[in-house]
């Protein structure tokens, strides 16, 4: 792949789907002339030159994409757990439901049936905690909010929260029983 073939494609994916997040099997597919040694080849090169952006492990980000992505850490996210099931919650859930006194800016936290870890990206921090639950029940305890990732309900978030151990004496434990 060369730079000017590479950066139509982007730009297509970006203008056209609003795209700009790719793991390398994403890349495979999106050049599928490159072997798979070629291929690795071009992601390096397209690093250095600026095109692509490394953001984890096997995810890259078109770094000239005119598309912005308010949820571009909940993508990076799923992809970095794809074929498992994830989902806001604890810190980051009870925020976004006005249950905690303070806003986590560059962090988003995470409950998934994958492995636990916690990763740095240049877009923030991802934190996932493991949860065995099976994905029925963990898709009752959350909804679909219109993004990449689910939302826990604030009850969910909450049992999450005591479950796992953390800390507790930021919640306003009175919004939980108001709604």
């Amino acid at each position: 792949m060369n730079y000017q073939t590479a950066r139509q494609r982007f730009d297509e994916w970006d203008h056209r789907e609003g795209r700009s997040l790719f793991t390398r099997r994403d890349l495979a597919k999106l050049f599928p002339e490159d072997s798979p040694k070629t291929l690795q080849e071009g992601i390096n090169r397209l690093r250095r030159q600026g095109l692509l952006e490394g953001v984890a492990r096997g995810i890259y980000v078109y770094a000239l994409a005119r598309t912005d992505d308010p949820y571009r850490l909940e993508r990076i996210a799923r992809a970095m757990r794809r074929g498992e099931y994830s989902y806001v919650s604890l810190e980051s859930a009870l925020s976004e439901h006005g249950m905690i006194s303070q806003i986590p800016v560059d962090r988003l936290t995470l409950m998934t049936t994958g492995r636990k870890g916690t990763y740095r990206t240049p877009y923030g921090t991802i934190e996932f905690t493991h949860t065995s639950r099976a994905v029925s029940r963990l898709l009752e305890r959350s909804r679909d909010v219109g993004r990449p990732l689910r939302l826990a309900t604030p009850e969910a978030a909450w049992t999450d929260l005591k479950r796992v151990g953390r800390n507790t004496h930021l919640v306003d434990t009175k919004a939980l029983t108001d709604d």
